[in-house]
């Protein structure tokens, strides 16, 4: 038995070393020669940090580069500021959000998965279709970079492709999509020396029409800048003079660097999408991550979820795999294991869209809902609502025992200076 997957993200790369972990030939294929691509998905979140301890892998994972993020501060209207989050208060040792380039985390992930004999990626290779018989999705077409076109066939085809997966496309499946009020514009800020020893955080500003999210990486700032929904050419129109002095006025302790921001080009849209499958999988095709459910960067959730997927995935299907009886209906019950987290976090984010985004971006409201600032302010306990929520999800999984590998001592208990190096 064996299993081709389409993309080399977390989705993909989880699953692939899962599944060959099991035993199960795997194929990954990538489109990009190499993982180093910025803005990807970076939020590490609790369930995946447990994920990484449970499958040995907290020590390796615990030594790449990265950020310890607290909570989130966002200032109120009457000029203060308050902390919507509470991960500190979360259980230890998971009681944080890891900042970790996407790309660290991807190579951690082929390298413990090459270590397994029934594991293969192929990077700079693009799935560009399926191949059917019988009304079977029966394994994929390929190209290469170097224009090499072939096929690999296989009792399973997982799209792990992302939001504009070409396999879904094929497959003509189409997801529901959901209002989305704001694109977001991603960029860095460099982080000086004497800021080192500054609590990371999340910093929110708002003004009537736009706002934007700090966060703090190693030896920079990476800045979300939120707008109205189809304002990429008007923002590149105005220029770079322009968008620098717009966050120069929204968030002024960034006004003494944004002259180091180039150009325009330094600025990356994302397209905000929010959107998910009726149906991931058909005979001998299962999705999963963003190819099943794209997720707003509302609350950083999507990397997450799409991890999440995987471990599902391989822990439902590794048994019919391994005994030849892999049917239409395993591949159901991932979708029906992984429906009510998805559907419940995407609600959170519809709400978080209507409440929070679209008041702001509209000019109705500048900062916070009035209700949450009091609930926040006099409820005791309040705050752990949103954060365990967030860090762990309505339904985190945990790796399965095929996949566990023991590790002398959690990564979690290490001493922050050794787990968060700056």
């Amino acid at each position: 038995m064996s299993v081709v997957i389409s993309g080399g993200g977390p989705a993909g790369m989880m699953l692939g070393l899962l599944l060959a972990r099991a035993g199960i030939e795997v194929t990954v294929l990538e489109k990009h020669g190499d993982f180093l691509r910025d803005f990807r998905g970076d939020t590490v979140h609790a369930s995946t940090v447990r994920l990484m301890d449970e499958l040995g892998l907290g020590r390796k994972f615990a030594s790449l580069p990265q950020t310890k993020l607290s909570d989130m501060v966002v200032p109120t209207q009457d000029g203060g500021r308050m902390r919507l989050t509470a991960f500190a208060a979360l259980p230890a040792p998971y009681n944080y959000i890891a900042m970790i380039p996407q790309w660290d985390l991807l190579n951690l992930l082929a390298q413990e998965a090459r270590r397994e004999p029934s594991f293969t990626l192929r990077m700079s290779t693009v799935a560009t279709g399926l191949i059917r018989e019988g009304g079977k999705v029966v394994g994929v077409r390929y190209r290469t970079q170097d224009g090499e076109e072939g096929e690999i066939r296989a009792t399973l085809t997982v799209a792990a492709d992302g939001r504009h997966s070409a396999l879904r496309q094929d497959a003509g499946l189409v997801p529901q999509e959901f209002p989305v009020p704001f694109d977001t514009w991603w960029f860095r800020l460099p982080r000086y020396a004497a800021e080192q020893a500054q609590e990371p955080r999340q910093v929110a500003a708002f003004r009537a029409g736009e706002f934007a999210l700090s966060l703090t990486r190693n030896d920079y700032f990476q800045i979300a800048y939120f707008t109205t929904k189809g304002s990429d050419a008007r923002l590149r129109t105005e220029g770079i003079e322009r968008f620098r002095a717009r966050i120069a006025d929204l968030m002024p302790q960034y006004a003494d660097r944004v002259d180091q921001l180039p150009s325009m080009d330094d600025v990356h849209l994302l397209d905000v999408r929010l959107n998910r499958l009726p149906h991931w999988y058909a005979d001998g095709l299962l999705m999963i991550g963003d190819a099943a459910h794209a997720m707003s960067p509302a609350g950083g959730m999507g990397i997450n979820l799409a991890i999440q997927d995987a471990v599902a995935a391989a822990t439902l299907l590794v048994e019919p795999l391994r005994r030849d009886r892999l049917t239409t209906a395993g591949l159901a019950k991932v979708q029906r294991r992984r429906w009510r987290p998805t559907v419940i976090m995407q609600r959170v984010q519809l709400m978080l869209h209507d409440g929070f985004f679209a008041p702001v971006l509209t000019g109705r409201r500048v900062g916070p809902p009035t209700s949450i600032v009091l609930a926040t302010r006099y409820l005791p306990g309040f705050r752990q609502l949103p954060s365990r929520l967030v860090a762990f999800g309505p339904r985190p999984e945990h790796a399965p025992a095929f996949a566990r590998r023991p590790m002398a001592e959690p990564a979690s208990y290490l001493p922050l200076k050794k787990r968060f190096p700056s």
